[in-house]
C-alpha cells in the first residue's frame, strides 16, 4: 500500500511593529511510504503450484525429449536460401505457426486433452492415428514420434498419475508429440490453457534454438525473434481452442518441401 503524505510548514514572518507567525503552505512535498502489505497478493493453491511446476518442468528445453536434435525442415530451409537472417525466419516460423504445423499440433493437443479428460477412450484413439497420419515426411513422423514416446516415458517414470496408463493404451499406437503432452497434462489436471501456451512456446523456441546454429544468430537476435512471434503463438493458441478435427489444415507447402528434401540432404547437423 502506498499513501501520499502532504506536508504544512508554518512559516515566520517578521515586520516593524513586531513578530507575527502565519501559516501558510508553502510547498507540497510527496512522500512514498511503504507498508509490507502486498498489493493483490493471491496465493497459488498446493494444488495450482504442483500443476505449474510439472507445466515448467515438461515443457523445459532441459526435459529430455531431444528436441535439440530436430529442426523441423529449417535445417534445409537455411541451406536454400529461405532462411538468412531474423526477419526471414521470423516470416518462415509466423507461417509454420499459423498455417501449418503449428496449428494442427496445437489443435491435436486440445482434442487430446479434451478426450482424455471425458474418458473418452474412443475420441482418444481417433484423435491419436488420425496425428500420425497428417504428419508430412518420414523425418517428422520420426521426430515427433520420438518426443512423444520420450515424453510419456519420462513423465510415468517420475510423475506417474492414476489413469495415465489406461489413456496411452487407449491410443492403440504411437503417440505424437502434442497428443503425448495433452494427454498427460489431463491426467495430472493441469488446466487445457496454459498447457497449451506453454507447448507453443516449447515448440517455438526449438524451431528458433535450431536457426541460431545453422544461420547462425545471436541470442539477443533470438530473443527478438522470440518476442516478434508472441501475438501469432497466442492468435494460434485461440484459434486450436475453439478448433475441431475438421479444421485442421495445413498450406505451409515449402516447410513439407524442406522437409521432405532433408531426407537427401548432403550435410547434415539435425535429424529432421
Amino acid at each position: 500500500m502506498i499513501m501520499l503524505l502532504m506536508t504544512m510548514i508554518t512559516v515566520t514572518i517578521i515586520t516593524t511593529t513586531g513578530i507575527a507567525t502565519t501559516p501558510s503552505i508553502i510547498t507540497a512535498t510527496a512522500m512514498l511510504m511503504t507498508t509490507n502489505e502486498p498489493a493483490g497478493a493471491g496465493r497459488l493453491t498446493e494444488r495450482e503450484a504442483a500443476a505449474l511446476y510439472r507445466l515448467m518442468t515438461w515443457l523445459s528445453p532441459a526435459f529430455p525429449v531431444g528436441g535439440f536434435s530436430y529442426s523441423s525442415g529449417i535445417e534445409w530451409a537455411v541451406e536454400a536460401g529461405d532462411i538468412t537472417d531474423t526477419a526471414t525466419l521470423a516470416n518462415w516460423l509466423d507461417a509454420m505457426l499459423g498455417d501449418g504445423a503449428g496449428f494442427c499440433d496445437a489443435t491435436f493437443l486440445v482434442q487430446a486433452f479434451l478426450a482424455a479428460e471425458a474418458g473418452d477412450e474412443a475420441r482418444l484413439r481417433d484423435t491419436a492415428e488420425l496425428a500420425v497420419a497428417l504428419v508430412p515426411s518420414r523425418e517428422r513422423q520420426l521426430e515427433t514420434t520420438a518426443q512423444g514416446r520420450a515424453f510419456i516415458d519420462i513423465a510415468r517414470a517420475a510423475w506417474n498419475a492414476d489413469g495415465l496408463d489406461a489413456m496411452v493404451a487407449a491410443c492403440a499406437g504411437p503417440l505424437v508429440y502434442p497428443v503425448a503432452v495433452g494427454v498427460v497434462a489431463s491426467a495430472h489436471g493441469v488446466r487445457l490453457e496454459p498447457t497449451l501456451h506453454a507447448f507453443l512456446h516449447a515448440l517455438v523456441s526449438n524451431w528458433i534454438s535450431a536457426a541460431s546454429r545453422l544461420i547462425p544468430l545471436g541470442q539477443t537476435d533470438s530473443q527478438r525473434v522470440l518476442a516478434s512471434l508472441e501475438p501469432a503463438v497466442a492468435a494460434t493458441a485461440a484459434r486450436a481452442l475453439s478448433a475441431t478435427l475438421d479444421d485442421l489444415g495445413s498450406a505451409t507447402f515449402r516447410a513439407d518441401l524442406a522437409s521432405l528434401r532433408h531426407e537427401t540432404q548432403y550435410t547434415r547437423l539435425f535429424r529432421s
